[in-house]
């Protein structure tokens, strides 16, 4: 099973895709989307769209995990973040993908255990749980590889199953041109904050 998951923004819009075969989860791709110096507004959302839309025709995910809009700065604000929401969500819909959304604080609840975590605690704890040499970058990319891991977690563990891509294959290709950042740290690594434990000193 694949789940994207996307932390909408009108200058970067964060995403992440995430496999499991019901044991173990690994990174199937992540990154931002950032708008290019100049472009104007309706242009920042077609690029989102764009480039949202090809992600998910290359990584075939089952669900899109969306973050939903919690506070903004200003009404202003508000109304562009809610923009470029709609434009995310309409690429999911228009993938034909089934859309979830999780409020922040209940995102950084089911990954960190802390509804108020920082940004650095959500990375670190996305790097153990996915078994990453570093943390993922930009911060961006965190928040929505944090969207899809909170969905897995949220889901029951029947319905955590392979798919027929990715694992199930016996191969880690996440789909025609998606890059696959970071790599696995030997051995095994927990699979919610619940399991981890920190390094032995001394």
């Amino acid at each position: 099973m694949r789940i994207f998951g996307i932390d909408p923004g009108s200058v970067r819009t964060g995403y992440g895709c995430v496999e499991t075969d019901g044991r173990s989860v690994r990174l199937v791709t992540c990154g931002a989307i950032a708008a290019t110096s100049g472009d104007a507004f309706p242009e920042r959302l077609a690029r989102i769209h764009r480039e949202l839309s090809s992600l998910l025709e290359g990584c075939r995910p089952d669900y899109v995990a969306v973050e939903s809009l919690f506070h903004a700065t200003n009404v202003r604000s508000a109304l562009k973040l809610g923009h470029a929401r709609g434009v995310a969500i309409l690429a999911a819909v228009e993938a034909g993908c089934q859309v979830v959304e999780y409020a922040p604080a209940e995102i950084k609840r089911a990954v960190v255990g802390y509804g108020r975590a920082e940004k650095h605690q959500v990375q670190e704890m996305i790097r153990i749980l996915l078994g990453l040499v570093e943390p993922p970058s930009p911060h961006d990319a965190a928040d929505a590889l944090a969207v899809a891991i909170c969905h897995l977690h949220t889901m029951p563990p029947s319905g955590r199953g392979a798919r027929g891509s990715g694992l199930e294959r016996g191969t880690s290709d996440p789909g025609p041109g998606i890059p696959t950042p970071g790599s696995r740290m030997p051995g095994s690594q927990p699979r919610s904050w619940r399991q981890y434990r920190p390094p032995a000193t001394g």
